[in-house]
């Protein structure tokens, strides 16, 4: 998942494509006014395809197992987690962007889950998709948050110190990892990945000025700076600063699980202002090196894609940039 560039007045994420402006009279810079910068799409894999978002409009577009065929389904983006300007300032976008996934995401990937269920005419109502969402919370809380903190105890006896947050942090990424690897071990999972490298390739090739066609996005990178697997490792690194703050007030075991629970919006919030930091300057020769592993973990959630898989993530990226260019059409 490429993560979206939040709108608003404080939105600046540096180009790919640089602007020339001629000037008649030398300006003085606090009378320039300031250039608006370009917004920068994101999107994330489903079932069988990608979604793409764009400022005001998403596209999803899969392929149909029974006739090949694609299959588009877009929508504007109407609530105000996507219009309130609130939802737009530092750090509350973090939390933004995880409610967007719950949103946008979710929707996505149940419309994908549903087109190929019916193609095998087989009907996934509402009730199943919510309880297998609620299991695999519960699931997601016990692996990545209890067990760790189980683990860290019985390694580090001091709950309260440095080495016990470090000890945790070290299992909690590399249960991570490990997941995320079991899975890709998965074919249905792999063919995911598979959409997930077409998902970046097409909006890498878009950002470089490319042609959106197969052999030209066939070119680009699998692996993108604001990438939602890049920005889950910068997470799990601040939640162990985070952590050894509260360390700092000796919890007991309640209040440690609690810590961990209660401090995923503050953790969020400041992973993503992290990496949007990162991919703003990802040209500093110390940011190149800093983005170094959060690429790399994209190597456990991204694989080349096929052509046709290529088709459907160019399909899905024109059509939600059609609705952007639309609705600019008409506010001219």
């Amino acid at each position: 998942m490429a993560v979206p560039e939040p709108t608003g007045p404080d939105s600046l994420t540096d180009s790919p494509h640089p602007v020339a402006a001629a000037v008649e009279l030398p300006i003085s810079r606090e009378a320039r006014p300031k250039a608006k910068e370009p917004f920068f799409y994101g999107g994330q894999a489903v079932i069988e395809g990608v979604m793409m978002r764009g400022k005001r409009h998403y596209a999803v577009a899969i392929r149909l197992p029974t006739t090949k065929e694609i299959v588009i389904d877009r929508g504007e983006l109407k609530a105000p987690i996507y219009t309130n300007p609130v939802w737009k300032l530092p750090f509350i976008r973090g939390l933004a962007l995880i409610g967007e996934q719950l949103h946008l995401g979710m929707k996505s990937l149940i419309w994908s889950a549903n087109m190929n269920a019916g193609a095998h005419e087989v009907q996934i109502g509402k009730r199943e998709i919510t309880g297998s969402v609620a299991v695999a919370g519960v699931f997601a809380l016990v692996l990545f948050i209890g067990l760790p903190l189980l683990l860290a105890s019985v390694a580090i006896h001091r709950s309260g110190s440095f080495a016990f947050v470090l000890v945790e942090g070290v299992i909690r990424v590399a249960l991570v990892l490990g997941y995320l690897a079991a899975i890709s071990l998965l074919p249905d999972v792999r063919r995911v990945f598979m959409y997930h490298g077409a998902e970046h390739k097409t909006i890498n090739a878009f950002e470089s000025g490319w042609t959106l066609d197969v052999p030209s996005v066939r070119r680009a990178s699998t692996l993108h700076p604001r990438c939602g697997t890049g920005f889950l490792l910068v997470v799990l690194v601040v939640s162990v600063v985070v952590f050894s703050v509260v360390a700092l007030f000796h919890p007991n075991l309640f209040w440690l699980v609690a810590s961990r629970v209660l401090a995923i919006p503050l953790i969020a919030g400041a992973g993503f202002e992290l990496i949007r930091f990162m991919a703003r300057h990802r040209y500093n020769p110390v940011v190149k090196v800093a983005l170094l592993p959060v690429l790399g973990t994209q190597k456990f959630t991204t694989r080349q894609p096929s052509d046709d898989m290529l088709e459907v993530a160019i399909c899905a990226f024109n059509s939600a940039r059609q609705g952007e260019e639309e609705t600019a059409g008409a506010a001219a």
